[in-house]
């Protein structure tokens, strides 16, 4: 029984017309929290399971109407950075009167009515492309009870549901789930426990587990690998990563470059990550990469 039932999702983005997060035309639902502190995080705004208020300076036109709105003094004369985080309640009054959206509130209540509606509006598009919905994050099973609220509904309208997933999960409740899931997007970051837990935060060990099990009751799993230069890209660490798929009989991964979009995020936000100013692979160094896998036996598909 859900006792949360009707309880909202906090979700901080709701991508239209996606096209890299599964088949077909998509709508991506980025549900806000995870227990993942990746380093190289793209979306780092994801973290905390909170709103919070964001800072864009480049839009900042320094009128300073949040200032006198603020009911917690938490706005700073400061052109760098705006917002006193630790009196920050993200109310969102300061975004409310910016009209520059130089300050915003990212993580908005969504209830599962809402949702549906929105989702719903590009149905045709799914059916035409064979899209459909992906719950995206952050970590999209830390909010399982408005997931297990909102995935009957759409399964019932015959949606393709697709879901990303760091594998920081409770088993029981993803196995509740998979009936109303046509695709897994599983994310293996590092096989070495210990390093795993330096540059993400958390040890891999649940993950791994999740991961075999899933191999093992649910057809449709794919295994992703975000490859991160001087991190998780050495030739011990590819090798470890084939052996694993193929001991999870699992024969492809997809290739997620490292991009350092994530980086400019960091200064808008109160964020414990720091800039890694690495430089992403050039193409030779994805095609060793991907050419260390096959050797392995395991197909690879590489995002660009």
């Amino acid at each position: 029984m859900n006792g949360n039932k009707g309880q909202p999702a906090i979700i901080f983005d709701i991508q239209r017309f996606s096209l890299h997060d599964g088949p077909g035309i998509r709508t991506t639902v980025f549900l806000k929290g995870c227990p993942l502190s990746c380093a190289w995080c793209q979306n780092p705004e994801s973290i905390s399971r909170d709103p919070e208020m964001a800072f864009y300076k480049e839009s900042c036109l320094g009128c300073f109407e949040c200032k006198l709105v603020c009911p917690k003094n938490a706005i700073m004369d400061s052109e760098e950075k705006r917002v006193r985080h630790e009196v920050c309640d993200a109310c969102g009054k300061c975004a409310n009167v910016c009209v520059s959206r130089g300050l915003r509130r990212i993580g908005e209540r969504w209830g599962r009515e809402k949702l549906i509606q929105t989702l719903l509006k590009d149905e045709a598009f799914f059916e035409e492309s064979g899209g459909g919905i992906t719950f995206s994050g952050g970590e999209p099973m830390l909010q399982h009870h408005f997931l297990y609220d909102v995935l009957p509904y759409l399964k019932e309208k015959g949606l393709h549901i697709n879901i990303e997933t760091s594998g920081m999960f409770r088993w029981e409740r993803m196995e509740r789930m998979l009936p109303f899931f046509d695709l897994i997007y599983f994310d293996l970051k590092h096989m070495d426990r210990s390093l795993h837990k330096t540059y993400t935060g958390v040890d891999n060990r649940l993950i791994l587990e999740n991961f075999l099990k899933l191999s093992r009751s649910f057809e449709n799993l794919q295994a992703r690998m975000p490859v991160i230069p001087g991190i998780n890209d050495d030739v011990e660490n590819i090798m470890k990563t084939a052996q694993y798929l193929i001991h999870a009989n699992s024969r492809t991964i997809h290739l997620l470059p490292y991009h350092p979009l994530g980086e400019s995020k960091l200064l808008r936000i109160h964020s414990s990550l720091r800039a890694l100013n690495i430089n992403p692979h050039q193409p030779e160094d994805l095609e060793r990469i991907e050419g260390l896998f096959k050797k392995e036996g395991i197909d690879v598909v590489i995002y660009q």
